[in-house]
């Protein structure tokens, strides 16, 4: 009899411990089942609110698409020179005896600047003089009296400083775009912050074989600065290509990624969204958006470096 009874305790024991262990498993189950459909009611209220409920709104900036004038430039070194600018050499070879100027000094056309002696050992002759070929100012005078000279020697060179130009070298690459009355802005590094207009004026026909650049000279525009010296160093801002009236961005606002171009469009909810586009012409500042937006798009200048497609931003002026 009292192993009857222990057997019914043991197995009373056994289904209180089985119901406990069931009642718990169910208490955790609805549990677990009411957290869900809390968070699916409070955090998902459509695409458009898409990263509300998870993360803060990323801080951005943003421009619209705008249709404009767009230029591509290519910038190189040159010299501002004398637009007239010879050298003088004398008839006959030997002694300079005289020279009449100095560096800075202004001649005219026709004036004697210096005389040769053309004696020999036991030969005696008159003296030669060297005479300027046109007027203007004296840049150089290489030689000093007492200089042995041939006719082949420069003894002054001579410039029309009225008028300056600037020389320069147009890389292959762009040597196509190198024509006559291409506009230009010039910066002289004597003039830190002013920018001067100037046009192409003399293009040369071939390449140098050896640089493998084209030789331009460009003319100032308008009157003459006369700040403005033969010698001094120039950065050439040449206008190569020009398109009217296309849709430009930003250039900051591109991203390049596996091997395409993206841009983040901003809807009416401020959700961001990743756009492909297809670009042409660029300069420093801009470039233009040949297929992937439309006028009026509002992109996203600043910050879209650490957006997602379709999350939440915050615009800021």
């Amino acid at each position: 009899m009292k192993k009857i009874k222990g057997s019914i305790i043991v197995t009373a024991v056994i289904i209180c411990l089985i119901l406990l262990i069931a009642g718990f498993g169910i208490f955790t189950y609805i549990q677990r089942n009411s957290s869900s459909l809390e968070a699916s009611a409070g955090g998902s209220s459509g695409p458009g609110q898409r990263g509300q409920g998870s993360r803060i709104a990323t801080t951005v900036r943003v421009t619209p698409v705008v249709r404009d004038t767009i230029e591509n430039n290519v910038v190189i070194n040159g010299d501002v020179m004398a637009t007239n600018q010879v050298s003088i050499f004398p008839t006959v070879g030997g002694q300079i005896t005289q020279t009449y100027f100095s560096v800075g000094d202004s001649v005219s056309q026709g004036t004697v600047v210096a005389m040769v002696d053309p004696s020999r050992p036991g030969q005696v002759f008159s003296e030669s003089p060297v005479i300027s070929t046109i007027g203007g100012t004296v840049l150089s005078n290489p030689v000093s009296i007492g200089d042995t000279v041939t006719a082949q020697t420069t003894v002054y060179v001579v410039g029309d400083l009225s008028t300056l130009m600037i020389e320069t070298f147009v890389p292959e690459r762009f040597s196509n775009a190198a024509r006559r009355g291409l506009e230009a802005q010039v910066f002289l590094e004597a003039l830190p912050g002013e920018v001067f207009e100037a046009v192409v004026d003399e293009v040369s026909p071939v390449l140098d074989p050896v640089s493998r650049t084209l030789r331009i000279r460009l003319r100032f525009s308008g009157r003459m600065d006369p700040r403005i010296r033969a010698g001094m160093f120039a950065t050439v801002s040449l206008v190569t290509t020009t398109r009217q009236d296309v849709p430009i961005i930003p250039r900051g606002a591109a991203i390049s990624t596996h091997g395409a171009w993206i841009v983040f469009t901003v809807d009416e909810n401020n959700i961001a969204w990743r756009r492909e586009i297809f670009l042409g012409l660029e300069n420093e500042g801009f470039v233009e958006v040949i297929n992937g937006l439309d006028t009026g798009d509002i992109i996203v200048s600043q910050g879209q470096n650490f957006l997602s497609d379709g999350e939440l931003v915050r615009i800021v002026e």
